[in-house]
């Protein structure tokens, strides 16, 4: 079997890796919180017939070897934490953060997941809660003779209630940030977890020690970019292009083998 057909397999998977990947960034360009992916490949082990440096047949040094590569593969999938843009909604409930940080809230299994979408709602118990209904942490909780809610650049959180001049001060939206935002394993709802490879998360109050500032009114929108997509689809159709001409080249080449030897 030519080697040059399993070398181009490993290239026309990973086109087709890549491509999935544009594929699912395209679909969310219009997901709110939405942070694009990227492929990241790496090459396979190298057959090495003759190591560089080694003596030659007249004792000298040969500059360079022989080093036949085995094709690439997938070594890993990267989020690109670049901020989205900010889209006005004029709705009091909604957050958009302005720089870095995540908004926590109390996941499906109990434990804390981490969102950049601030699509905030009420729940039936007066309780800040996502677009999916997970409380978020720390709680706050909506009085029901609520007439306006405010949310500050630093998260207090306060409200008119009915019957009084001055806003009630009803608590304190956090921040969460990682060392390696990269990490963070994406669970899909705009849900992110901690993981070993994230570190433990830094939380504090927005605006403080790196932490982004919220913005009341606004959303932020996915940071695809549609014509760099295109671009990056266009190229990957190419090289899997290429990648199935060696494929075909190298089965003509056996076909004309096994046809001379006959």
């Amino acid at each position: 079997m030519n080697p040059a057909m399993w070398i181009s397999k490993t290239g026309v998977q990973a086109q087709d890796a890549k491509l999935q990947a544009i594929a699912n960034n395209l679909a969310n360009v219009n997901t709110v919180g939405f942070k694009r992916d990227r492929v990241m490949f790496e090459d396979l082990f190298y057959q090495v017939e003759r190591q560089p440096g080694a003596q030659n047949e007249q004792g000298n040094a040969a500059p360079g070897g022989v080093q036949l590569g085995n094709g690439t593969r997938v070594v890993g999938t990267q989020k690109v934490f670049t901020t989205g843009n900010l889209q006005t909604t004029s709705q009091s409930l909604d957050v958009a953060i302005v720089g870095q940080g995540f908004l926590q809230v109390e996941g499906p299994n109990g434990k804390t997941a981490y969102t950049r979408a601030g699509q905030l709602q009420v729940n039936a118990d007066g309780q800040l809660v996502n677009a999916q209904g997970l409380r978020l942490q720390p709680e706050i909780t909506i009085p029901a003779t609520a007439t306006s809610v405010t949310i500050a650049e630093n998260g207090t959180v306060s409200a008119m209630v009915s019957g009084s001049t001055t806003p009630t001060e009803l608590g304190q939206l956090r921040l969460a940030n990682f060392a390696n935002p990269t990490g963070l394993l994406a669970l899909g709802d705009n849900l992110y977890q901690e993981t070993t490879a994230s570190g433990n998360p830094n939380e504090g109050q927005p605006g403080v020690d790196g932490l982004g500032k919220l913005k009341q009114g606004a959303l932020e929108g996915s940071n695809v970019q549609v014509v760099e997509e295109m671009v990056d689809m266009i190229a990957a159709q190419r090289t899997y292009e290429m990648n199935t001409k060696v494929l075909s080249a190298a089965d003509n080449m056996l076909q004309y083998l096994a046809q001379a030897v006959r």
